[in-house]
């Protein structure tokens, strides 16, 4: 069993600041798929993607007036758009929040410069893992983050691999 140490109240709200943007991204996402699905039962298809259904409003509800929608369908849909907005709104913020606080740690601000690893990543990696002193090699952090299987290396173990590799090749030769 290995024993981490405990989150401080810094990485506690960086964790739950975290949750609460997944959240809001879940939310927009079963907003867009439900427009989606309305437009199809209606016989209109969007692409399928966030950005081209947005272009696919915008054709449709700005430039043509919502032409082949009943009225109360142009308000249900207009009113799903005002959401998607504020959700892209809210979810901006925790993005803008998350850089802040990646520029304000050191940690955070170190792994931000790896390529692919932007201010998200960081600061979601820092309020999860901390300083990571707390593992004695790098493979337990990954096999910890799910990267690479967990390994045991108990003396038990590698007398136990070793008979099975020398049984393995026993088979193979006959």
């Amino acid at each position: 069993m290995r024993f981490v140490e405990l989150k401080s109240q810094d990485q506690l709200d960086m964790q739950t600041l975290h949750r609460s943007r997944d959240r809001l991204v879940g939310e927009r996402t079963a907003l867009i798929n439900q427009l989606r699905a309305i437009l199809l039962e209606r016989g209109l298809v969007a692409a399928q993607g966030k950005r081209k259904l947005e272009q696919f409003l915008a054709v449709l509800m700005d430039e043509q007036g919502g032409a082949g929608l009943s009225p109360r369908m142009i308000s249900l849909v207009a009113d799903a758009r005002a959401q998607w907005a504020e959700l892209d709104r809210r979810i901006a913020a925790f993005d803008a929040e998350f850089v802040a606080l990646a520029k304000e740690n050191e940690d955070a601000r170190r792994l931000a410069t790896i390529p692919g690893v932007g201010a998200l990543i960081a600061s979601a990696f820092v309020a999860a893992v901390g300083r990571a002193e707390s593992f004695e090699r790098g493979r337990d952090l990954a096999a910890w983050l799910g990267l690479v299987p967990r390994q045991f290396t108990t003396a038990a173990n590698r007398s136990c691999s070793g008979s099975a590799s020398a049984a393995t090749n026993t088979f193979a030769d006959s």
